[in-house]
């Protein structure tokens, strides 16, 4: 694949640049294997629809069709499990998870690498996303299988880090 230089200016970036190395959703890091895409992600519902709302033009139009999204306000009716699994930006910043490349934090992390990006913060962000499993498990200990009713503030979490939770 040839490379491709992709410019973001949207309000939270203005003349970032990175480059594609990988087709999009092609050739992982064997230890990451997410459930979910980027796409299926946003059409299921999640982070109260506010996410990704002014970056449109990264991303491919197909993600946004049937997306549930809301520019306004975080809406947890838009969220898969109907309510709210988020914590404020803000909270991300503090906790030192947000890294200047991303600055929107792990979904567009995994956006961007999904599309090809492959970069110095891939090891961190991947194990962020192994260590998330334990919320799985728990799952797996304390609910029926297959009852969304059990956990659903867990569950959406999942959803928010492409555990498709729905199948557990």
């Amino acid at each position: 694949m040839k490379p491709r230089r992709v410019v973001v200016n949207d309000r939270m970036q203005r003349g970032y640049t990175y480059v594609l190395t990988e087709p999009p959703g092609k050739n992982f890091d064997a230890e990451f294997r997410p459930e979910l895409t980027p796409s299926e992600m946003l059409k299921i519902g999640v982070f109260g629809g506010k996410y990704m709302t002014d970056c449109r033009k990264e991303f491919p139009a197909e993600w946004f069709e049937r997306a549930k999204l809301c520019a306004e306000r975080h809406d947890a009716g838009l969220n898969f499990f109907k309510v709210n699994a988020s914590q404020p930006l803000s909270v991300w910043r503090a906790k030192g998870w947000i890294h200047p490349d991303d600055p929107r934090g792990w979904f567009q992390w995994y956006c961007r690498y999904y599309m090809g990006r492959r970069g110095a913060d891939d090891a961190r962000q991947m194990r962020r996303w192994r260590n998330i499993r334990r919320h799985l498990a728990q799952l797996e200990k304390h609910c029926a299988r297959r009852d969304l009713a059990c956990r659903p503030r867990q569950r959406q979490s999942l959803l928010h880090w492409a555990y498709d939770s729905r199948n557990v």
